[in-house]
């Protein structure tokens, strides 16, 4: 098992505190992780989301420390409020960011805001700056395949099936597009501001346009649902029920409660320990999250590396989907929990690529060379993107035996 760096730095200008940043683990000294404005992100859950980056980085073989920071702030504040909380932060946490920690975007922050933010420490934005995406789309090419590998598993198909959507952000809104095109009937959604159900199904379009005019209120302008308190969403009669907001949101309180056959994450740690032995005594599959949600860090690294979209989920879909399928058939098998398997490859994993690290080929010493020269401008987008495919693939390690 890797050692645990477990540095936490809270930050505060003039005696108000900003926000709190959470190193788990250093991989040749940096460490990587999102950014979320949120008006009360604690100290806990950062340390808690800085291991599940590890474990992340770990399962996809990305020579990556894992780290957590968040802002104390209202991410619907108007946007000079935003950004000024934002800046403030950045420059109180100044030399960590010019040297150790790399954010990128989250909860409650975009690309823009990241950009703005390293800019304003006098550190470059990753090049080319047009591939820092939102990483919504490919977290929610993941979560699709983990619950296509988890319905397989259990004998049913997407096809019909009824689900729910805890937290309608960017994750959410690209999931709800997603399932509904497998055919999936998506029932409920929620947001900060309350949940919406609807047995004949929403339109992930309409609830998109919604969101994007009135942002988490949007719940209260649809006239033709039902509006039910945001924490009952977990207690609705779905197959299929996915949470995209917050960690924490499944616990022993409410776990009883839970009718849904599978929990397919979205968000980080959305299912605490407690509830999730108690889930799985009743039958209940919970998906590990941080291989389900892990697709907002591959598809961010691969577009940085000019791999386009198309050409990521399809990679997701052969070389990721074979991996959540044997992670559910071992522990199957074995009888344990999908997290324990999940968690033992990771963290090999991650002892792998610290170890490379430590002692690199001669392929990584080229490809540290090449990525110098690439943020610097020097090697062309399609060049690298060709390269880079093969080089993603030999980062994943099969299950360790």
């Amino acid at each position: 098992m890797p050692a645990s760096e477990t540095c936490l730095y809270t930050i505060s200008q003039g005696g108000s505190m900003l926000g709190h940043l959470a190193v788990d683990t250093l991989v040749a000294g940096r460490c990587c992780g999102g950014l979320r404005l949120l008006p009360d992100v604690g100290a806990a859950e950062l340390q808690s989301l800085a291991r599940a980056m590890t474990l992340k980085y770990g399962f996809l073989g990305l020579p990556q420390g894992g780290a957590k920071a968040g802002v104390l702030g209202d991410p619907e504040a108007p946007e000079p409020e935003r950004r000024q909380r934002l800046l403030a932060f950045a420059q109180a946490l100044g030399p960590l960011l010019r040297g150790r920690y790399t954010p990128g975007p989250d909860m409650g922050t975009s690309p823009e805001d990241i950009c703005a933010l390293l800019a304003a420490v006098g550190r470059p934005a990753p090049r080319p700056r047009s591939q820092m995406r939102d990483s919504g789309l490919y977290t929610a090419w993941t979560v699709l395949q983990a619950a296509l590998v988890s319905s397989a598993a259990r004998g049913f198909s997407l096809a019909g099936c009824p689900v729910a959507i805890e937290g309608f952000g960017k994750v959410g809104q690209a999931l709800a597009r997603l399932l509904v095109a497998h055919g999936a009937r998506l029932v409920a959604v929620s947001t900060s501001e309350g949940a919406v159900v609807s047995e004949r199904g929403f339109d992930p379009r309409r609830l998109r346009d919604l969101a994007a005019r009135l942002g988490s209120g949007f719940v209260a302008a649809l006239p033709d649902a039902r509006r039910i308190p945001r924490a009952q969403l977990i207690e609705l009669p779905v197959r299929i029920l996915f949470p995209c907001a917050r960690h924490d949101s499944v616990h022993a309180g409410n776990a009883g409660a839970v009718q849904a056959e599978l929990i397919c994450p979205g968000a980080n740690n959305p299912v605490t320990a407690s509830a999730r032995t108690l889930l799985e005594a009743r039958g209940v599959l919970c998906f590990p999250d941080f291989i389900a949600n892990c697709g907002g860090v591959l598809g961010g690294t691969m577009a940085f590396a000019s791999v386009p979209d198309p050409a990521i989920e399809s990679f997701i879909a052969a070389q990721i989907q074979p991996r959540m399928a044997q992670i559910l058939g071992r522990a199957r098998r074995r009888g344990c929990s999908p997290t324990e398997i999940a968690e033992t490859w990771a963290l090999d994993g991650f002892a792998h690529v610290r170890r490379r690290a430590t002692r690199p080929g001669r392929l990584e010493q080229l490809v540290r060379i090449g990525l110098v020269a690439y943020r610097r401008g020097w090697l062309p987008g399609a060049l690298v993107g060709r390269q880079a495919l093969p080089y993603f693939k030999r980062l994943l390690l099969p299950y360790p035996d």
